[in-house]
């Protein structure tokens, strides 16, 4: 179809550009009063005393909201989509015992005690912020401390400090996935093995836009308004937020903002302070807003990542792939959010090699930190960094190429679609050839020589290599609406994703006018409002264009169904000689065509026309796809390391990700480099600390967490694949994350290599000067102990 490929510029740009977007803080209420939150200053504690009658009596204060102010409004905990193992399309984790998951009460403010630092306990409504932080100096509250534990595999230790008296260990999910025994038998008749052990540290979204909400009431009808950005989107969080109220969801109306300043995953599911400011609304009778300040996101925004690995590696002498067993233990923070990053990492860990047998455990912790989400490619980051991590490791200490290691356990097209050891069935994929053409692209065949200069100058220099699949699923329903204006010549479509910077206005339009012939700029798309989005699941896991295309195809297929229907009656011939090609419908065997427009408006007059064919054009679609996606591709990262401070630089970075077709290249492209800043960013630099013994968040502002910034950063070198998924009726493939997803593992790969010669093994994330200058002097002393041992 003609535009379907074609790399059009973003039409959203313009407008962003000149600083005419439209965002959460711009979705006003006229005479909003301002809600500002009370904050734990304790990970762990429990609430002795609260009085707040000093606050309420201040002037200027509307309310003063408590948990127990909640609790008596009949307010219900947040009914966050944790799922059950018997749902969806991954595999299923249970407990060994067959008992679900853990579901803990996360209310909008607790009563009884805090479980992290940052969580609201209170809430002042005033006329300012200003006014409402001076109340807030007016609470008073006591506190039983509590001892707390941050790190998952500490927390889940016995004796542990217990954060939920149903949760024994703070396990919240352990289970057992691949052939146990089988492994066990396959690891004992190996050649080779090799162990891996490793944290993937937290790191949170840090939008550009910090969250942002604001909520009113209409006594009169009993209907709810939440203005508020989100990337589930709006038909979720309105069910939730009216399950949370015990309302009907008729009476809740959710609008999202057409632009959103960042998202990632960490805006997708319903947050406390929106259930406040719909309650406070309601009881005083007006509109209330909230605006996040940076600390306070850094304290309380869902976060993401955060998973200590234990794996092992099998291998025959000749290399070949025998059998991976692992222990995977995600923090899943204070509360259960989500479960989804552990279940889809844990099912993906031996990516896309041949390994015949394997097992997992999958343990979720629960932590006296802030509650971890779904964030950019949802656990395939970690799965990846540690098989490629050990793929590098074996290589290194049995002696065998590192890439001709993968080569040999890579999954041949002949056995596809392939079964990985974990159940999970990958459809199609040129794996090979990818990865060849990522190692041409970065030539990796120079790169010997470029090492070598650089140790001329002093510098140590790494390559580092990583191929990645993806199982991407999410929410399966979606729906689109098209109508046409023959008169004005355009056309609206409803649909139940929401953009959040991913370019839908523009691939969206895109794809409608390939479908029906017309340019792209007729077609408007209409989003984030539940008064006319009737159903669909907002953006994450790569379904966006995954489902849409699904439903506009059958909606369009029903459009041009109607035009060629409406031809027929006009020139008096049967519908199967009207044919629709290259924008126009065609009578076979004469000189006659129409438009679509011209046909939507006779439609529309309806003159001459069977009463049936008459009025405007419109078609709906509703689908359910259940299933996984699987994106894949290769990268290679070359860095620079100075051994005497560890400083580091990314010199080149290539990319090759298959995403079955792109629709538009230019903005796979776009998704590809900012894929890659964060996930080499994490590698290097971003971290959400806290402190082992109270729990105190380290990293709170700007001034302590590190990001990503241009000028760490080469030019990208990046390609497209595009062998079509036959899982997909148009061949698509997600696109938006694969820059992320090899980039730990090909990162610290690459600053392994740069310093293998010094004899450093690991390097542990976020690999920062301070690190590598201390891996090195570790690996000096270990060397020197060595050889003094040997005399």
């Amino acid at each position: 179809m003609k535009g379907i490929g074609e790399g059009i510029r973003r039409t959203e740009d313009d407008r962003l550009l000149r600083g005419a977007g439209r965002f959460a803080d711009d979705l006003a209420f006229e005479n909003a009063a301002y809600a500002v939150f009370v904050r734990s200053p304790h990970a762990h504690a429990r609430i002795a005393r609260l009085d707040v009658t000093a606050a309420r009596a201040h002037p200027g204060v509307l309310a003063v909201l408590t948990g127990k102010d909640i609790a008596a409004a009949g307010v219900a905990p947040i009914p966050h989509s944790i799922g059950s193992s018997k749902i969806g399309a991954d595999v299923a984790l249970a407990n060994a015992d067959g008992s679900e998951r853990a579901r803990t009460p996360h209310h909008a403010l607790p009563s009884d005690k805090v479980r992290f630092v940052g969580e609201a306990f209170a809430a002042v409504i005033a006329e300012s912020v200003d006014i409402a932080k001076d109340a807030i100096d007016l609470i008073d509250v006591e506190w039983d401390e509590l001892d707390a534990v941050v790190r998952a595999t500490e927390a889940s230790r016995p004796g542990a400090p217990l954060l939920w008296s149903h949760v024994s260990d703070n396990l919240a999910l352990e289970a057992v996935i691949g052939d146990p025994s089988g492994t066990d038998a396959a690891f004992a008749n190996a050649a080779h093995r090799v162990s891996f052990r490793s944290r993937v540290q937290r790191v949170t979204g840090v939008h550009m836009e910090p969250r942002s909400a604001a909520a009113s009431h209409d006594k009169a009808t009993g209907q709810y308004v939440l203005r508020a950005s989100s990337g589930i989107g709006v038909v979720m969080m309105r069910d939730q937020l009216a399950a949370t109220l015990g309302v009907d969801a008729g009476l809740v109306r959710v609008v999202a903002p057409p632009n959103v300043g960042g998202n990632f995953g960490t805006r997708n599911a319903l947050y406390p302070e929106f259930v406040v400011l719909a309650l406070a609304a309601r009881q005083i009778g007006r509109p209330v807003k909230h605006v996040a300040e940076r600390t306070e996101a850094f304290l309380s925004d869902y976060q993401g990542r955060d998973l200590e690995i234990e794996a092992e590696l099998a291998l025959d002498a000749e290399g070949n792939f025998l059998a991976f067993r692992s222990t995977n233990t995600a923090n899943v923070g204070a509360h259960t959010v989500s479960y989804v990053p552990l279940n889809k990492g844990v099912q993906l860990m031996t990516s896309l090699y041949r390994v015949p047998i394997a097992s997992a455990v999958a343990r979720a912790v629960m932590t006296n930190t802030p509650p971890t989400i779904p964030y950019r490619s949802a656990g395939r980051p970690e799965a990846m960094y540690a098989i490629e991590r050990m793929i590098d490791l074996a290589a290194r200490e049995n002696g065998f190429d590192r890439i001709d290691l993968r080569r040999r356990n890579m999954i041949p097209t002949r056995d596809q679609p392939y079964r990985n050891p974990f159940g999970v069935a990958y459809d199609n994929g040129a794996y090979e050839a990818v990865m060849q053409r990522a190692l041409d692209l970065a030539d990796w065949d120079g790169f010997e020589e470029r090492r070598a200069e650089a140790r001329t100058r002093g510098r140590c220099r790494g390559i580092g290599f990583g191929n990645y699949i993806e199982g991407t699923s999410g929410i399966p329903r979606e729906r689109a609406e098209i109508a046409i204006d023959g008169s004005a010549e355009t056309i609206d479509v409803i649909v139940g994703t929401q953009d959040t910077g991913q370019g839908h206005e523009t691939a969206f339009s895109q794809l409608v006018g390939a479908l029906l012939g017309v340019p792209p700029e007729a077609v408007r798309v209409r989003t984030g409002d539940t008064d006319f989005v009737v159903a669909g699941g907002g953006s994450h896991s790569g379904r966006s264009l995954r489902f849409a295309s699904i439903v506009f195809q059958q909606a369009s297929g029903t459009i041009v169904l109607r035009g060629r229907s409406v031809l027929a009656a006009m020139s008096g011939r049967p519908l199967e000689d009207i044919v629709f090609a290259d924008g126009l419908f065609h009578v076979t065997g004469t000189n006659r065509v129409a438009t679509l427009f011209e046909l939507a408006r006779q439609s529309e007059d309806g003159n001459g026309l069977p009463e049936a064919l008459r009025g405007p054009f419109r078609a709906a679609a509703d689908a359910v796809t259940p299933g996984l996606a699987f994106p894949y591709g290769a990268a290679v990262c070359e860095i620079e390391i100075d051994p005497e401070t560890g400083e580091w630089a990314i010199e080149r970075y290539t990319s090759v990700d298959d995403v079955g077709r792109a629709l538009n290249p230019m903005i796979v492209h776009g998704q590809t480099h900012g894929g890659i800043v964060q996930g080499a960013g994490q590698a290097l630099l971003e971290w959400s600390r806290f402190d082992d013994d109270t729990g105190q968040a380290l990293s709170a502002s700007l001034m302590d967490y590190a990001l990503a910034r241009a000028s760490d950063f080469p030019s990208f070198v990046t390609d497209l694949s595009e062998v079509p998924s036959v899982n997909h009726p148009m061949g698509f493939r997600p696109g938006g994350e694969g820059g992320t997803t090899p980039a730990l593992g090909v990162t610290i790969n690459a600053v392994v290599d740069a310093l293998a010669h010094l004899g450093v093994r690991h390097v542990e994330m976020p690999a920062t000067p301070m690190r590598i200058w201390q891996a090195i002097q570790d690996a000096r002393a270990e060397r020197t102990q060595s050889e003094g041992a040997d005399h």
